[in-house]
């Protein structure tokens, strides 16, 4: 074998060996633990539940997010899309259905009781939420 062959068949083994490049160094976990971030829309998950924003709406997912082996899920929750101005408590019964590839996130939201879909959404793994003029779950500024 010539030593060009020879090296790029090391480089390629070597690659295949450590995987695609990650330029952010983040890996999501396998059961989506930790914060998802968009463009007015965000998703903070554990081991148990799930808390989801987007717009001036949240919702809640009380159970683990686990994807199948294709990166899907769909999972039952409830959702609020009455949050802001004022809050009136009304939660929905909802379906959140995402597809998760690398450390992207496309999420959808539908109310289940009425015609009302949210998103689809794109979050990243690790990326804070920027949320738009909605002040909840905000942390407060700090006071000077």
């Amino acid at each position: 074998m010539r030593p060009t062959t020879l090296c790029s068949a090391l480089i390629i083994l070597g690659t295949l060996a450590i995987g695609p490049c990650d330029p952010t160094g983040l890996r999501p976990p396998k059961d989506l633990a930790g914060t998802w971030g968009g463009e007015n829309a965000g998703l903070i998950a554990d081991d148990t539940s799930a808390h989801v924003h987007i717009g001036c709406t949240y919702g809640n997912v009380h159970q683990q997010i686990v994807p199948d082996s294709s990166g899907r899920f769909d999972v039952p929750g409830e959702h609020n899309i009455t949050a802001h101005p004022v809050d009136r408590g009304i939660m929905h019964p909802a379906r959140f259905v995402g597809l998760i590839r690398g450390g992207d996130m496309t999420l959808t939201i539908t109310l289940t009781d009425t015609a009302v879909t949210l998103g689809p959404v794109v979050l990243v793994y690790g990326k804070e939420p920027r949320m738009g003029p909605c002040p909840i779950c905000r942390r407060p500024a700090p006071r000077r």
